[in-house]
C-alpha cells in the first residue's frame, strides 16, 4: 500500500424530517463508531450527533425535506468527524440557554474537539470533530 495514501471509511444517512430520526441518527452513529473501533469518544459523539441533528431538524429544514448525516473516520489522524446537513441557511452561534432549549451548540463546544459551519448550495453543514489518542508504538 503507498504511504500516501491514507484510509477513509464514510458512511452517510438521509433522515426524513421526523423526530424519531434523531434517535435512528444516533443508533447509526454507534453501529459505525463501535464497528471503527472509535468508542473511547462514543458518548461524546452520540451526544453531539443527537443536538446536531435536532438542530437540523427544529431549525433547518423546511417540510418535505430532509437531512443528511455524514460520519467519516480519519484512520492516519486518528479523527472522526460528524457532518450535518440541512437545506436552510444561516449560521448557529453558541448562545445562552433560554429555559429548556439552546444548549445543544454548547454541549458541542464543550465534548467536541472542534466544530465550525459550512456553506451548501441550499443551506449549510454542521460539523464537529472527534480525535483519539494514538497507540503508543510497540518496539
Amino acid at each position: 500500500m503507498n504511504e500516501t495514501m491514507q484510509l477513509s471509511l464514510l458512511r452517510e444517512r438521509f433522515c426524513r424530517r421526523e423526530r424519531r430520526s434523531v434517535a435512528a441518527v444516533r443508533e447509526f452513529t454507534r453501529e459505525a463508531v463501535t464497528d471503527w473501533g472509535f468508542g473511547a469518544r462514543l458518548d461524546d459523539v452520540l451526544v453531539c450527533v443527537s443536538e446536531l441533528a435536532t438542530n437540523a431538524l427544529l431549525h433547518g429544514v423546511p417540510p418535505g425535506r430532509g437531512y443528511l448525516v455524514r460520519l467519516r473516520l480519519e484512520a492516519e489522524e486518528c479523527a472522526l468527524s460528524v457532518e450535518v446537513h440541512d437545506s436552510e441557511g444561516g449560521v448557529p452561534a453558541v448562545r445562552r440557554p433560554d429555559g429548556e432549549s439552546g444548549r445543544g451548540l454548547l454541549l458541542v463546544d464543550a465534548l467536541a474537539d472542534r466544530w465550525g459551519v459550512g456553506e451548501r448550495d441550499p443551506g449549510k453543514v454542521v460539523w464537529c470533530a472527534f480525535t483519539r489518542p494514538r497507540r503508543p508504538s510497540v518496539s
